[in-house]
Parts: C-alpha cells; sequence; structure tokens
C-alpha cells in the first residue's frame, strides 16, 4: 500500500454565512450594534444585580447574574468572527484559536445549560414550595450550585474540543460555517469521524435532553400550582415571573437541538439556526430579563434614580 504524506493544516478560513455583496456593510453594522447592546445589556444587569440590596443575596438575581456573565462570554466568542466575514479581506484564523473557540463555546454553552435548569428548580422552590424556599435555596447554596454549572461546563467544553481536534486535518482548510464548531471541524478530518458523531451526538444529546426534561418538569408542577392561587394578581405575577424563563429556554434548546441532534447531516438551515444560540438569545436575555421582571426594573430605577427614588420606593 503506497503511503500518503499529509501536511497538517495549522488555520482555518471561516465562510461565513451567505449573504448578498450589496448588504454586506448593512450587516456589518446590524451585528456590531447587536454586540454593543448585548454587552451593553448584559453589563446593565450585572451591574444591578451586583449593587441592589434587594437582589444580590436572592438566589434568582445569582443565577441571573452568572447568566448575563455568559452571554456577554458566548458574544464576544462568536459575533466579532461572524462580523469579519462583511469585510472584503480573508481573515484565517489560527488552529489553536479555533480550538480555543470550539472550546470556551461549548463550555459556556453547557454551562448555560446546566443554569437555566438551576434557574427552573429555583422557580420551582419559589412557587411550589414556597415556606421551605428560604431553608432549601440559600445564598450560599445557590452559589455553589452556579459553580458546580462552571466546572461540568469546563469539562463538556473540554472532551468536546479534545474529541474534535485528536484527528488530523490535512486539508481542505475553508470550514464552511462562521465559527469552528463541531459538526463543520468534523467534515475536514482526514480520518474517520464515526466515533466522534456518536460521542457527540450522546454527549450533547444527554445534555440537552436531561437538562430540557427537568426544566419541563419543574414547570409542569410550577403551572398546577400557580392554577391553583385564588387571585387573578397572584397568578398574573406568578406568570410574569416564570414567563421569561420560558422564553429564554424556549429560544435557546429549540436551535440547539436542530443543530447537534442530527448527527451526519449537513443542512444550509444550521448557520441561520445557530445565529439564536450565539447571538440572538444574549441580545434578547436583558430585553426578556428586564421588561417582563418587575423586580429587575424597580432595581434599575432605584440605582438610576439614587435616593430619592429608593425613599419612594
Amino acid at each position: 500500500m503506497q503511503r500518503v504524506n499529509h501536511t497538517l493544516l495549522t488555520e482555518f478560513i471561516l465562510t461565513g454565512i451567505p449573504y448578498p455583496p450589496r448588504l454586506r456593510t448593512l450587516l456589518f453594522v446590524f451585528f456590531l450594534l447587536i454586540y454593543i447592546l448585548t454587552q451593553l445589556g448584559n453589563l446593565l444587569i450585572l451591574v444591578t444585580v451586583w449593587t441592589d440590596p434587594q437582589l444580590h443575596a436572592r438566589p434568582m438575581y445569582i443565577f441571573l447574574g452568572v447568566l448575563s456573565l455568559i452571554d456577554m462570554g458566548i458574544s464576544s466568542i462568536i459575533v466579532p468572527r461572524l462580523m469579519m466575514n462583511f469585510t472584503s479581506a480573508i481573515k484565517p484564523i489560527l488552529f489553536a484559536g479555533c480550538v480555543a473557540q470550539l472550546y470556551f463555546y461549548h463550555f459556556l454553552g453547557s454551562t448555560q445549560c446546566f443554569l437555566y435548569t438551576l434557574m427552573a428548580y429555583d422557580r420551582y422552590l419559589a412557587i411550589c414550595r414556597p415556606l421551605h424556599y428560604p431553608v432549601l435555596m440559600t445564598a450560599k447554596l445557590s452559589t455553589l450550585l452556579a459553580s458546580g454549572a462552571w466546572v461540568a461546563g469546563s469539562m463538556h467544553g473540554a472532551l468536546q474540543a479534545i474529541l474534535t481536534f485528536r484527528l488530523p486535518y490535512c486539508g481542505p482548510n475553508r470550514v464552511d460555517y462562521f465559527f469552528c464548531d463541531i459538526p463543520a471541524v468534523l467534515r475536514l478530518a482526514c480520518a474517520d469521524t464515526t466515533v466522534n458523531e456518536l460521542v457527540t451526538f450522546v454527549d450533547i444529546g444527554v445534555v440537552v435532553a436531561s437538562c430540557f426534561s427537568l426544566i419541563l418538569l419543574s414547570y409542569i408542577q410550577i403551572i398546577r400550582a400557580i392554577l391553583r392561587i385564588r387571585t387573578a394578581d397572584g397568578r398574573r405575577r406568578a406568570f410574569s415571573t416564570c414567563g421569561a424563563h420560558v422564553t429564554v429556554v424556549t429560544v435557546y434548546y429549540v436551535p440547539c437541538a436542530f443543530i447537534y441532534l442530527r448527527p451526519g447531516t449537513n443542512s444550509p438551515l444550521d448557520g441561520a439556526a445557530a445565529l439564536f444560540p450565539t447571538a440572538i438569545t444574549p441580545f434578547l436575555n436583558p430585553l426578556i430579563y428586564t421588561l417582563r421582571n418587575q423586580e429587575v426594573k424597580l432595581a434599575l430605577r432605584r440605582m438610576i434614580g439614587g435616593p430619592r427614588t429608593k425613599s419612594k420606593v
């Protein structure tokens, strides 16, 4: 058998998302605004939760602060690189940069999955077991749970990065995607990727399915508890508290399931679906949690208005 020598790749070229050339400037400005507003919105929530004494010691808002930090991270990892797609020059990404981008995206993304589950469990305890809630979910426990989500997410990201880049990559180097993600990168490997695809499907499938199932079970119990509330105002407040979380979870999980739970497929819709967890959801989270959450809005007014507003509230 003839032995073939392969030269391993040192960089990749991200092809980005397809777009009409005449919209290049418009799309660049659009995603630039998305990125800036994402950072400012999440930073505002983070500062509000941290500085307001009525919020920063409550488990729900500890989780919300962590979520804002994750959203800022995911947006910073993906969106600036996406914006380069709307410039005329071809800007390759180094092999090490591709490894780092894949690792941090799956690290933060899986941490976000775990965090959504913790937020659902927190709402379950607050609504279904309100008398025991202060004992069952303390600020210390919520901090430990959030730390556990970070550790589990880091392990998940490391597993996916190691499995993906243990394979040889010898050309071509054009990644048909707007960032280094597992399905797109694996298509360039110079080796059999069956095991990788299977492990990715099982690993991500277990994380997504288990987290989503726990969130679903929590909200089934929450809805049953809300329907037993006698006053319309009480039901409205309970639904308002949980509505933001349900909206965010739906926008996040549906595109992730579409992308990762279809092994061996390559749909042109994958790139559009990936924009939701990478760019749209981090942008929407501050809007959803401020517009639908009365306590966050009151805290923002106290922070912006100063002592005079605090005395009125």
